[in-house]
């Protein structure tokens, strides 16, 4: 089995069928999507790539946010991208986003879109769904540009929050293969450092969201 393939089985598993509900129903847990979009204010002609694009809901959001930039977007799950190019030339955008088949851990964007070295790269609600998280961060900051910058969204750990909130959530997010990383914030500390580079957290919603950023500096 090659890497990664289990994964991809698992997700398409999980996907095949509620990739077409998917982006109705995420809407109301799924916060701070739009919040990351907003701040990534990538330079005029930049790359901006999303790590588990998923449906393509955020690539598509991100392309009419700015709109002088260009997109590209990596899911493990081929089920989910089917439904991401559908909804990407549905809104006219298949000229400046795209999209392609490829595990988080280990992608080679020059082999798929040929282009590398990312202005922006963003993970929403990715890595609490990929068993190897940590090295998903390390592969995004491995394809950033100088002066690029990593945005992650994803589950914190209700901090304040009612702990009976926190058990109900977190039983439901484990039916769907979804483990909220207690560690995130050490471990992005952990790559920033490895890169030279700088690390900040917002923690939003008393908790229940984390939104992390990476900003790489040249050597």
């Amino acid at each position: 089995m090659r890497r990664g393939e289990g994964h991809a089985a698992r997700m398409d598993g999980v996907y095949r069928e509620q990739r077409h509900i998917y982006d109705l129903t995420r809407k109301y847990y799924l916060l701070g999507r739009d919040r990351l979009i907003d701040e990534l204010m990538p330079p005029v002609g930049g790359r901006v790539l999303e790590i588990g694009c998923g449906t393509g809901r955020n690539l598509i959001a991100a392309a009419r946010c700015w709109p002088g930039a260009r997109f590209y977007g990596v899911d493990i799950s081929g089920e989910m991208l089917k439904t991401a190019r559908a909804s990407i030339a549905r809104a006219g955008l298949a000229k400046r986003i795209r999209v392609a088949e490829g595990d988080a851990t280990d992608f080679d964007p020059n082999a798929l879109f040929r282009a590398d070295g990312f202005d922006r790269i963003f993970q929403s609600y990715t890595l609490s769904m990929i068993p190897d998280w940590q090295g998903a961060m390390r592969e995004a900051t491995r394809h950033l540009a100088p002066y690029g910058s990593l945005h992650i969204v994803d589950f914190g750990q209700q901090e304040e929050l009612p702990a009976w909130w926190r058990g109900v959530l977190l039983g439901w997010l484990a039916r769907f293969h979804v483990e909220p990383r207690a560690m995130l914030v050490e471990a992005a500390r952990e790559v920033a450092n490895d890169i030279g580079g700088r690390m900040s957290v917002t923690r939003l919603y008393r908790g229940y969201t984390w939104s992390v950023r990476i900003d790489r500096r040249p050597h």
